[in-house]
């Protein structure tokens, strides 16, 4: 491989990173916003007995 080749590969991993990053995030903001407040209450507190934190 060249510099150049491993340069451009390198960028296109940084721009394919940058897109994840972005269509994940606003995934999330998307689910939280049209997302029932109580239903995600429940999947926080049920996430957090799973792992052992107490909550209450």
């Amino acid at each position: 491989m060249t510099t150049k080749t491993i340069a451009s590969s390198g960028a296109l991993f940084e721009i394919a990173t940058i897109a994840f990053a972005a269509v994940f995030g606003l995934g999330l903001i998307f689910a939280a916003g049209f997302s029932h407040a109580g239903g995600m209450h429940d999947v926080a507190h049920d996430s957090r007995h799973a792992t052992g934190f107490p909550c209450h």
